[in-house]
């Protein structure tokens, strides 16, 4: 509170309150992945996945396969679903656990709190896949070890950056159908629809309709994906990428914001 005079009189004025940073909003939402059972379990469910299925390549996999791109589809498989499940659960407690109300009064604006989300569930994204991957090499070194096989390092630091952001859009993903459902296992249960049951309908479409063979890496999202997974993307797939991902990622993402700003907190 500060004093101003006004014809001779001093009138209080009421000091202007400043924005709560963003930064401060994002490491408040990352602090909430990871202070309670379950979210602290969720993320733990990332290395736990990551080890059980190094477990599992140097099990089972034959001794000519233990190489280290095999450590690391089998780690990717789980992180495919894992991490979108983070991303969309950061969003969806907000209703789920009836905290919005407290967090959009604190925060009045919607979109800072959105945004710092989106920005938490990256950053969990960007660093747990390389801890996921550095257990695989773990288990590269004692597979063949144990085996007596050739140790062998077929993924580049390039692969790596290209899984990386293959994992992230996936994590992306899930993040949109938290804003635009906003609801937990609604989003989740699309989630698992849009990557399993819409991608095989795509399968079978393409594999009956010579139409729609061409035309399946331009609006099939999961599928355009896969170039980042099998090493550098040509121009071409590029393409596919972003045209899929606007019709899959950022239109509904669009949608869901401007609902999210317009839609009653109770």
């Amino acid at each position: 509170m500060t004093t101003v005079a006004v014809q001779g009189r001093v009138q209080p004025t009421r000091a202007v309150a400043q924005p709560v940073p963003l930064t401060r909003i994002t490491s408040l939402e990352l602090r909430k992945m990871f202070d309670t059972r379950s979210g602290f379990w969720l993320m733990a469910s990332i290395a736990i996945a990551a080890l059980l299925a190094t477990g599992a390549v140097i099990l089972f996999a034959p001794d000519t396969e233990l190489t280290y791109s095999t450590f690391a589809a089998a780690i990717g498989f789980p992180m495919a679903f894992i991490l979108p499940m983070i991303a969309a659960l950061s969003v969806t407690s907000e209703w789920s656990q009836r905290s919005g109300l407290t967090t959009f009064t604190l925060i009045p604006r919607r979109g800072r709190v959105i945004g710092a989300k989106a920005i938490a569930s990256v950053i969990v994204g960007v660093v747990s896949i390389p801890v996921a991957l550095a257990i695989g090499a773990v288990g590269n070194l004692l597979g063949t070890a144990i085996t007596g096989t050739d140790l062998v390092w077929d993924v580049s630091l390039s692969d790596a950056g290209f899984i990386i952001l293959g994992n992230v859009l996936g994590l992306l993903v899930g993040f949109m159908l938290g804003v635009l459902i906003r609801n937990s296992a609604g989003a989740l249960v699309a989630y698992f629809v849009s990557t399993v049951v819409l991608s095989t309908m795509f399968e079978v479409l393409s594999a009956s309709q010579a139409w729609f063979r061409d035309l399946r890496p331009w609006i099939d999202f999961n599928y355009a994906q896969g170039p980042l997974f099998d090493g550098a993307p040509t121009a071409q797939e590029w393409a596919n990428l972003g045209t899929s991902g606007v019709i899959w990622l950022v239109v509904p993402l669009v949608v869901g914001l401007s609902m999210v700003m317009r839609s009653e907190v109770k």
